[in-house]
């Protein structure tokens, strides 16, 4: 994170990388923010969204026919208005029937950030613009009950969290490194746009700087804020997990990266320590293999990966990780796929590009975990923690002294990968965090010299669940159900009972991947502006119907396979006869089958919203 020492050189080229990529804001209890206490006036006419801070007078009026916004008093909210709390503005969105503001109505608190209270946002309202949807067609309100579905979808995914005096867009070094120009800065405007999952549906907002207190930027993701006692001392342990909205998606719809050099499922993990003043931080990124791959659900329970063979893969490949280098610094990549069987030749793939970008700010670390870690032999992880122990040392973390002094800096990250960036990835960066921690708690004088961290039975405990928390976190969000392997992360060894669970995780997994996330895929792109309603009565996408032999072929097995079992309760005159009808429906139920499966693509739930082109 060296990179991160000159913010406005850093700044000036990230406002070259991304439109609204403004970043670097200030630790400061009197920077802008956003209000914390709302109540929503509502009017057949207007919105009125008032905020209630003490000697706050703002209130921010939306014309329900017009859509404007404009800034007012409280004078002027009429006295008819029903009246409502709430808990801050997540933006708002066009549908089919018009415009619509999302609202968290609930709240819960998860802890404290340096004095600042931490929001999780449990509940949400979705609330129409137009009074009723009489001006709609049949066909043309259906589509919006889908449209709404596919918000509340995303809405219900557990995850967002957010503050309203304080910046958890950015790490607490970023924060560290500011400008006294970005002082006068909303939370909005200074937010890294990466993390801001909500904004789309800020966008007109954003576009009206009087307007920025009611913007509340929201992450995705994760965060545990325990406090914690080692020889009598009581210190913060907070983990945060920033998920990115640039190429957000699911598990089998969004693999590797697109044109700008956005990776899929990239998450920027963030291990923090307070202790009497002092503060430290180590920070880890994820993110799919970085160049052109797909992996789409076929009905097979692991689709094999394919590479794109018409694509530049180091265009791409070059811009994430100039990306990647300028705002973490020196990275060192560890590769955790399988060295053999359909994954190899993606491990081959990732290493020979590594190798081709020929920069001394890369390291490549292969390490086959399945491979390594077979019959339960998990202490070998230890093999790959030491040999990337000298790098861990050389990036270090950062670390500000009781005095406010920051004696120490990050210069460099670990970037995990497997094919899923979940599981296996989860498992490895808790070891390294847990390294770092050590350093950090001896420094601060939190252990004593000699003791482990792996001896404190108490912090352990809290330490190795919150990891297994996050890896479960991440993977419903982008795989739709728990993490594998946590079992690991919780006890710190494999269990019989861990891999049954395993087993009925990736049984639901298999069921979701092929049979709903066509849909969440669509909710995701929906909810982040990659598709955009339109606002003529012309047919949308959702209208796509599917081949007649999506429904015509089960229904043929399903008979067919039917008939086979009822054959064989119901024996004919002779076993020849029994053994005949038998073999002719079980052949026709097999044929089907095969068919089915050879045309697996045309079966599963794909997505209707993004054309095929964007999608690989």
């Amino acid at each position: 994170m060296a990179a991160l020492s000159d913010p406005e050189i850093f700044l000036n080229v990230c406002r070259r990388r991304y439109a609204v990529f403004k970043l670097w804001p200030v630790l400061s209890a009197e920077q802008p923010r956003a209000a914390s206490t709302l109540n929503l006036h509502t009017t057949p006419e207007k919105f009125f969204i008032e905020a209630c801070d003490e000697g706050a007078d703002a209130v921010l009026a939306i014309d329900r026919v017009s859509n404007e916004m404009t800034l007012t008093g409280k004078k002027d909210v009429p006295p008819s208005a029903v009246t409502r709390p709430i808990c801050g503005i997540m933006g708002t969105i066009r549908l089919v029937a018009g415009m619509y503001l999302v609202v968290i109505t609930r709240k819960r608190n998860v802890g404290s950030l340096l004095g600042h209270a931490v929001w999780k946002a449990v509940d949400f309202d979705v609330i129409s613009y137009k009074k009723t949807v009489l001006h709609l067609s049949e066909i043309q309100s259906q589509e919006n009950k889908t449209f709404l579905s596919m918000l509340n979808n995303v809405l219900t995914t557990d995850g967002f969290y957010f503050c309203t005096d304080f910046d958890l867009t950015h790490t607490l070094q970023r924060l560290a490194n500011t400008s006294p120009d970005f002082q006068e800065m909303s939370l909005l405007e200074r937010a890294d746009q990466r993390f801001v999952w909500n904004g789309n549906l800020l966008r007109e907002l954003a576009g009206q700087p009087e307007l920025h207190k009611f913007a509340l930027p929201v992450i995705h993701g994760f965060i545990v804020m325990k406090p914690c006692r080692i020889n009598g001392k009581i210190f913060e342990w907070i983990l945060i997990s920033r998920r990115s909205c640039f190429r957000a998606g699911v598990r089998y719809y969004v693999r590797g990266i697109d044109s700008e050099g956005h990776a899929a499922n990239f998450v920027e993990t963030e291990q923090i320590v307070l202790y009497e003043g002092a503060k430290a931080s180590f920070v880890q990124t994820r993110g799919s293999m970085p160049f052109y791959w797909s992996q789409r659900p076929n009905l097979r329970y692991k689709p094999k990966p394919i590479i794109s063979k018409t694509t530049n893969h180091m265009d791409g490949f070059q811009r994430h990780f100039d990306s990647q280098l300028l705002i973490y610094g020196k990275q060192t990549i560890l590769n955790l796929v399988n060295q053999k069987g359909s994954e190899k030749p993606l491990e081959q793939a990732f290493a020979r590009m590594v190798s081709g970008m020929n920069n001394d700010m890369l390291k490549y670390i292969a390490f086959d975990f399945h491979k390594e870690c077979s019959h339960m032999r998990w202490d070998r992880l230890q093999i790959l923690v030491d040999a990337v122990a000298d790098k861990q040392d050389e990036y270090g973390y950062f670390m500000v002294n009781l005095e406010g002094k920051t004696v120490a800096q990050q210069k460099g990250v670990f970037r995990s990968n497997c094919m899923d960036c979940l599981d296996r990835t989860n498992v490895i960066q808790s070891l390294l965090a847990r390294r770092s921690l050590q350093s950090q708690l001896q420094r601060m004088g939190v252990l004593n010299v000699g003791q482990r961290i792996e001896e404190q039975a108490e912090f352990e405990k809290i330490y190795k669940n919150a990891w297994a928390d996050n890896a479960n976190a991440c993977a419903v969000q982008y795989a739709g159900t728990g993490a594998l392997k946590t079992d690991f992360t919780r006890t710190g060894k494999r269990t019989r009972w861990g891999l049954m669970m395993d087993g009925w995780n990736s049984m639901i997994r298999y069921y979701k991947n092929n049979f709903s996330d066509g849909f969440r895929q669509d909710s995701i792109d929906l909810f982040l502006g990659n598709f955009a309603v339109d606002e003529s009565d012309g047919p949308t996408p959702l209208r796509v119907q599917k081949d007649w032999k999506f429904l015509t072929l089960p229904i043929i097995m399903l008979v067919a396979f039917s008939m086979c079992i009822v054959c064989l309760l119901m024996a004919g005159d002779t076993w020849t006869e029994t053994l005949a009808y038998v073999m002719f429906w079980g052949a026709a139920s097999a044929i089907t089958a095969t068919i089915i499966l050879f045309n697996g693509q045309d079966f599963v739930d794909a997505p209707k919203l993004v054309h095929k082109e964007k999608m690989d």
